[in-house]
């Protein structure tokens, strides 16, 4: 069982369609830079992640999380012994991955952010420091982790200096690096591990 990843997923879920039929819950949620700096409301800095721009947004994002986040809460509870682990590192997730696009807009009225992708990018690299070789379904498209993860920097890089897609590329790769760190910090002996895995391909299909 992962009560806490389940439980993100069903608040975020439940908040998303909620924002989805009320503009005013909405508006409140997602990443404003001027009602953080002028009116303090730093709550934005994580509420943000529990409202996603449409359903396709939000059902990726959550079935993500959902094969994914599961096992990354189990690993970080037999390494910590607490339930705690996780939920702060997911929501550490979502403050860290937004903040490299919120100190660039600060000023900017005009700027908006919404959905969970840059903790879901915590989620998905933490997994690949783990395993990096299991096959993962990319768009129903099967793929070894570590390939898929070289191939979505790559393009978040590139795709973050080109822009005019609305996609928040930077919050993906602040979470991608924030997901390995958190690991690394929690148990070094992991980046011993991911050498092992890298050197000795086992390929396997993630659940």
């Amino acid at each position: 069982m992962t009560p806490v990843n389940l439980l993100l997923i069903a608040i975020t879920a439940l908040l998303s369609w909620m924002a989805f039929n009320n503009r005013k819950l909405a508006d409140r949620l997602i990443l404003w830079p001027p009602a953080v700096d002028r009116h303090r409301q730093y709550d934005r800095l994580i509420t943000y992640g529990f409202v996603h721009a449409d359903w396709s947004h939000l059902i990726f994002n959550m079935i993500t999380l959902f094969f994914f986040g599961g096992q990354i809460e189990k690993v970080m509870l037999s390494l910590t012994g607490s339930w705690l682990t996780y939920p702060a590192f997911y929501l550490g997730a979502l403050l860290v991955s937004i903040l490299p696009s919120y100190l660039k807009n600060q000023k900017n009225p005009n700027y908006l952010s919404l959905g969970a992708s840059g903790a879901v990018s915590a989620v998905l690299f933490a997994f690949i420091l783990l395993s990096p070789w299991t096959i993962i379904l990319v768009f129903f498209i099967p793929a070894p982790a570590i390939i898929y993860a070289v191939f979505y920097i790559g393009y978040s890089i590139w795709m973050d200096k080109r822009g005019g897609d609305r996609i928040n590329h930077s919050a993906h790769l602040a979470g991608a690096a924030f997901g390995v760190i958190f690991m690394l910090a929690m148990q070094p002996a992991i980046f011993g591990h991911f050498l092992a895995q890298l050197s000795n391909p086992t390929f396997g299909f993630g659940r």
